[in-house]
């Protein structure tokens, strides 16, 4: 599950933020397997996606980070759960992207995306109200 600001994040709904406002994301991982699973990562890739093919990563000058983009997660048990909290920071308007990456902790080895089903989070950053 992935939330932004607490409410839950659908690919259909873009969440919306206020330039210069902390934006809270929560990811819930849920273990749905009979076996236990990790360690591993996550990384949290911020882009935009100019509708045309190409996306831009380069948002180190829009988009800060509030702490690390990437959390350690210990091993997950059956039916178990981790979360993993952070926020962000949009600099400037408009909208943005987050690619969420899990990766085998010992390896850096991205892990295959049947394992994970998560939405794809889409943050409108508006101009701050004065």
């Amino acid at each position: 599950d992935v939330l932004v600001d607490g409410q839950p994040c659908d690919c259909e709904v873009a969440a919306a933020c206020q330039v210069g406002d902390p934006v809270h994301l929560e990811v819930r991982l849920t273990n749905r397997s009979p076996h236990s699973v990790g360690p591993f990562a996550l990384t949290v890739v911020p882009f935009q996606d100019h509708q045309n093919g190409v996306h831009n990563y380069d948002l180190h000058d829009v988009i800060s980070f509030v702490g690390s983009s990437t959390f350690y997660l210990d091993t997950v048990q059956p039916s178990g759960q981790s979360t993993c909290l952070g926020a962000l920071l949009f600099l400037y308007t408009g909208d943005f992207f987050l690619h969420i990456r899990f990766h085998e902790d010992c390896k850096s080895k991205e892990l295959p995306p049947s394992w994970f089903c998560l939405p794809s989070v889409h943050v409108r950053a508006l101009e701050a109200q004065a």
